[in-house]
């Protein structure tokens, strides 16, 4: 059983993640507001998964992503309107279907993740090298501690 200090910590902790989503979602809304043609979070995410992780099933992708196969395939619709994913025969299985992204996808991939760095790097440059480090350690190390907890037991 967690002490009343424990809780307290994970109260101030729990406070401040809120506190940074919403200035992130708010940061994102401004952004869609002012880039009629950007993509959602969440659209952007298969970008990002088919980028890094190659081409893949839209079944995979959906299970990589902790997804419906409908959202999926609703989102995966409008990343080919915009030409950045393209489907393609599977080469293993000619009646199945892969999704890719395409040059302009790994494009723009790279420059919203430059752009990313970037901010995060003039947000953090006051910061001591020890503390930038330590904090990507700490952040990783919640991440994780946060997936695995999310799984079903």
């Amino acid at each position: 059983m967690p002490s009343d200090d424990d809780l307290a910590l994970a109260d101030d902790v729990s406070g401040q993640l809120i506190r940074l989503l919403r200035l992130m979602d708010r940061r994102q809304a401004q952004y869609q507001a002012e880039h009629p043609d950007a993509v959602e979070r969440a659209t952007y995410y298969l970008l990002v998964h088919l980028v890094k992780g190659g081409p893949q099933r839209a079944g995979a992708l959906a299970e990589s992503v902790h997804s419906d196969p409908s959202t999926i395939s609703r989102q995966v619709a409008h990343l080919v309107r915009l030409g950045l994913v393209e489907r393609m025969a599977d080469p293993e299985d000619g009646r199945a279907t892969l999704l890719t992204a395409t040059d302009e996808g790994r494009r723009v991939f790279e420059e919203n993740r430059r752009m990313r760095i970037e901010r995060f790097a003039e947000m953090l440059s006051d910061w001591p090298v020890a503390d930038r480090s330590k904090f990507a350690e700490l952040l990783g190390r919640f991440a994780t501690a946060f997936e695995s907890n999310q799984r079903p037991s």
